[in-house]
């Protein structure tokens, strides 16, 4: 198991990522701690973009590091390291999403009094209800669990990571044209989703 969280730098490795790469095929474990201890705090902030549950950020991350290991010799330098990096725990992420797929619809009841106020204010006048972020964050975050994991993905790559149908096409190996399609269904299902709670709310 990788402990994630309590490794520290191993002392006098300064390499940069293609060293490191070349010493963990060579059997260098302390070199492949030196890696994971330099990526871990980013794979761990993009795979809470895609769960709010952190024993299932805790395994997916594991997981992540895990598939490195394993499939690092496929690393062919063509792109920066990170690139690579990201784009296993992207395809990690969703693997997980579908593995875990909920897609339970929440009632209004579950809502705490923030959402409650902003879901008002967006009932009343959507264009003015962006001004409580962090109440529409936190309801976006509930009704992105509720998409089906594709939906999920492609929301949380293009408009909480603001990446572009390009870099999440490299990311995902998905078309652009299958990002674009999957993007504008994922729209209207949140979009769907969050006037079913409205609609719940004034019956």
């Amino acid at each position: 198991m990788l402990a994630t969280r309590q490794l520290q730098p191993p002392p006098g490795v300064e390499a940069d990522d293609e060293d490191l790469v070349v010493r963990i095929l060579g059997g260098d474990e302390r070199a492949f701690e030196a890696l994971v201890v330099r990526y871990q705090g980013r794979v761990f902030a993009a795979v809470r973009r895609h769960s709010r549950l952190e024993d299932e950020v805790e395994d997916i991350v594991q997981e992540i590091f895990l598939k490195v290991h394993q499939k690092l010799s496929t690393f062919r330098g063509e792109a920066p390291f990170q690139h690579w990096l990201m784009r296993l725990a992207v395809r990690t992420c969703y693997d997980f999403l579908r593995a875990h797929q909920r897609n339970k619809e929440s009632p209004f009841t579950d809502l705490n009094p923030e959402e409650m106020e902003w879901l008002d204010r967006f009932a009343a006048a959507p264009e003015m209800a962006g001004d409580h972020e962090d109440a529409a964050r936190s309801l976006v975050g509930r009704v992105l669990e509720q998409l089906s994991p594709a939906s999920r993905l492609v929301i949380t790559l293009l408009e909480i990571e603001e990446r572009s149908v390009k870099e999440i096409a490299a990311l995902t190996g998905w078309s652009e044209t299958a990002v674009k399609v999957r993007a504008f269904r994922a729209r209207r299902e949140m979009k769907k989703r969050l006037g079913r709670l409205v609609v719940e709310r004034y019956l």
